[in-house]
């Protein structure tokens, strides 16, 4: 099958959608798809196989690392050319509403994803008032779609709470064999924590954006005696957190990838997630896979993975000395920490990039041969 993907955001920007899209890039590439990537220009012409469509754009004004690249005529003649069965339009916003339109004019079948809780996100940048507005955008261009695919259920009865129409699940993933528990390591500890690795060593990885929620990781760093913070990633809130986190064992560490990122999560004796924006929060299931114990909000998508008292701790996003109280109980019991993250490990075990893409390919087929399918049944 011949796959035109249309997203907002690819490499060589570093987040839980690009995470996805990579893996699912490769998988439907290794599986004998053709995938053509429409994207804002990153420099890059080719991912596994799949040819990048770059296209110019400028930063965002409130978020500089997020690129808008506004729709043109050449991405029509780029499609007449790949001939693609289906059009898959990621967070359907800006570029993807040139998706929409193609696949509506060409009678090209349409599929849109949901990774992003846009919405949510207004009110952490002042811009709240503007939520319905935003609802009815996204009701309007996800309703184009023939299918629309969640990556959890509680996203799913939030879309259709919200008038959006035929919405599914798209499974979660996870790389098992690079997240792993074996990549504990003292150097590692020892260079998160800035020399202090005797400690408690709290870890957040993810987008340093005001969204995020990270200042309220800060009374729990102030309450756990000798708590060492690690902050991965980086964002334009960044500035506003290293004002907010002064005075604090808090090491802003930048964007790791790779091994090292796997060992910072093996590494680290607590994630702590306080983020309520979350469609599903992919960074959870490579901690858990990487046997570190979560501690996360009860919010968006966060409870489809983490089972409070299973496999992680839930907190009551609303309740300021809840976090804490959960934090303080996984360290301060050795042996509920490690059954945590043997169960961590064990659920994470559940999920892998190939089977979500298998997932994502039947659900093509579906829609590209509906009266095949259904005379099958």
């Amino acid at each position: 099958m011949r796959i035109a993907l249309f997203t907002e955001t690819f490499l060589p920007k570093v987040d839980g959608i690009v995470t996805r899209l990579r893996h699912t890039v490769e998988h439907l590439q290794r599986n004998g798809d053709r995938v053509l990537i429409f994207s804002p220009d990153g420099g890059l012409t080719e991912y596994k196989g799949a040819k990048i469509y770059g296209v110019s754009g400028f930063p965002l004004p409130m978020y500089p690392e997020l690129k808008l690249a506004l729709p043109r005529p050449s991405i029509g003649w780029a499609l007449e050319e790949f001939k693609p069965d289906i059009i898959h339009v990621v967070n359907p916003a800006i570029l993807g509403l040139a998706g929409l339109y193609y696949g509506k004019t060409m009678q090209i079948p349409l599929i849109a994803s949901y990774h992003t809780h846009l919405p949510q996100y207004l009110q952490h940048y002042g811009l709240a008032m503007l939520e319905g507005l935003l609802w009815e955008f996204l009701k309007s261009a996800h309703n184009q779609a023939h299918l629309n695919l969640c990556t959890s259920t509680a996203m799913m009865q939030e879309l259709s709470t919200h008038g959006i129409e035929r919405v599914a699940l798209w499974q979660r993933g996870v790389d098992t064999e690079m997240f792993t528990p074996e990549w504990a390591s003292a150097e590692t500890r020892s260079y998160l924590s800035q020399g202090n690795p005797e400690g408690p060593l709290l870890l957040y990885v993810g987008r340093l954006g005001a969204e995020k929620e990270i200042d309220r990781i800060k009374p729990i760093l102030e309450a756990i005696p000798n708590a060492r913070l690690a902050l991965v990633g980086d964002g334009p809130h960044r500035q506003a957190l290293e004002k907010h986190f002064a005075g604090t064992p808090t090491h802003f560490v930048g964007y790791l990838t790779g091994i090292k990122l796997a060992s910072a999560f093996a590494s680290a004796d607590a994630f702590i997630f306080p983020s309520r924006t979350e469609t599903l929060g992919l960074v959870l299931l490579e901690a858990m896979a990487a046997g570190c114990p979560v501690v996360a909000a009860r919010s968006g998508g966060i409870p489809d993975i983490v089972t409070d008292g299973v496999n992680g701790y839930l907190f009551e996003p609303e309740e300021e000395s809840s976090a804490l109280v959960a934090t303080q109980r996984l360290l301060g019991d050795r042996l509920l920490r490690e059954s945590l993250r043997q169960n961590a490990r064990r659920e994470a075990e559940r999920w892998n990039w190939a089977a979500a893409t298998r997932q994502l390919q039947n659900y093509y087929q579906n829609v590209v041969y509906p009266q095949s399918v259904s005379s099958a049944a």
